[in-house]
């Protein structure tokens, strides 16, 4: 795709590679286009074209062309600075395999209708080659890794004069001086306020400014650096910048902080997907709380319990059902609970509610599910105001 004078219109997420599992991956891209996705940032490696290069060039041919069949591009992160490997650097290695990738990658994507633009390198400078040198050595270390971005910006450019070019900096504090270079300005965000978000935009795009390029944002948000999704997104929609939030599914050694998506389609916290299509929580003092008893209903859910409850029991054992019948008044509890949200989503007691269903009714432990159910009577009857 040819170079816009504004990117804004990127809603994108970063995407794992398509390792040859097709049904997964239109599955993936499935719950991507039902939220607005419309385009990926992907890694990509020398080291994996290196191994097998016909069957890598396959299978990068492949994602960006089933992606586009569902309208969403693809941007192609061509060397990851992340994990670095200072060899990779040095000009036997750029003579030998470096400049052999890229003219590959190059003369296969150049072409492809849902290519969107290279990302040369993805935050060049989040490695320890980098972040523990000190005084000279760290200047010849950044040095060295600006003429490997300069020289692989230029050998893009002489291969492919029409599709832009960006490196995925990991602070706008980066840019320079790559933005000479490059076509798009791109910049990461994982900062921990508004205060701390707004001025890394507005050094961003101070930048962009100076240079007169397109600005983007390649990453944001991660619940573990206090830059949740809502937050980060609407910044991104506030600056009118097009962005890639990190990453589409929940997996791996990122899930427990990054992520849309479990495997089977549902979703860990629904505000990151309202946020990715624009709908956001609202924080100010006019809020509405919800009035889960407004009608009544709170009262009625505690006392069909407390009910079910005071029944007198066989003399040896629970009534049949008598689980059951506990588990369907506590749901009517919880989803008072939940849907007031009156208690913590990080635990939803829907879970627990869950799991003593998944066990055999016969084997279910009567007295501890009698005394959850009451439990959450208890929360919702404090939290409502019933007497």
């Amino acid at each position: 795709m040819k170079l816009e004078k504004d990117y804004s219109f990127i809603k994108g997420v970063c995407h794992g590679f398509y390792g040859g599992d097709e049904e997964g991956f239109r599955r993936e891209i499935g719950f991507a286009k039902s939220i607005g996705v419309n385009s990926f940032r992907s890694w990509f490696s020398p080291y994996d074209w290196e191994k097998d290069r016909d069957a890598f060039l396959e299978r990068v041919h492949r994602a960006v062309s089933i992606a586009w069949e569902y309208g969403i591009s693809t941007m192609p992160i061509l060397f990851n600075g992340n994990g670095l490997d200072p060899a990779m650097l040095d000009e036997e290695f750029m003579k030998e395999t470096g400049d052999a990738y890229v003219k590959d990658m190059v003369g296969l994507l150049k072409n492809e209708p849902g290519f969107l633009m290279y990302d040369v390198m993805n935050e060049p400078t989040c490695n320890p080659y980098i972040m523990k040198a000190e005084g000279e050595e760290k200047k010849e270390h950044l040095d060295k890794m600006n003429r490997f971005l300069k020289h692989y910006c230029d050998l893009i450019k002489e291969l492919d004069a029409e599709n832009p070019i960006t490196i995925g900096h990991t602070y706008p504090g980066d840019l320079e001086p790559s933005s000479e270079w490059v076509d798009v300005i791109s910049f990461h965000d994982y900062l921990e306020s508004t205060v701390r978000i707004d001025a890394s935009y507005a050094l961003a795009k101070s930048v962009a400014e100076k240079y007169g390029k397109p600005l983007i944002n390649s990453e944001l948000a991660c619940i573990a650096r206090a830059n949740p999704y809502d937050l980060s997104i609407k910044k991104a929609y506030d600056n009118h910048v097009g962005f890639y939030a990190f990453e589409l599914m929940i997996h791996g050694h990122w899930g427990g902080i990054h992520g849309f998506f479990y495997p089977d389609g549902t979703v860990r916290d629904p505000s990151t997907v309202a946020a990715f299509m624009g709908f956001f929580r609202k924080r100010t003092p006019d809020r509405i709380r919800f009035r889960p008893n407004q009608e009544g209903k709170a009262e009625q859910a505690i006392e069909r319990l407390r009910k079910i409850l005071k029944e007198p029991d066989d003399v040896f054992e629970k009534r049949p059902n008598h689980s059951e019948a506990v588990l369907e008044a506590a749901e009517w509890i919880i989803n008072l609970l939940e849907g007031a949200e009156l208690v913590p989503m990080v635990d939803p007691p829907s879970v627990k509610l869950n799991e003593y269903r998944m066990i055999p009714e016969a084997e279910r432990p009567c007295d501890e599910i009698d005394c959850f159910a009451w439990e959450m009577a208890e929360k919702l009857r404090i939290a409502a105001k019933v007497l």
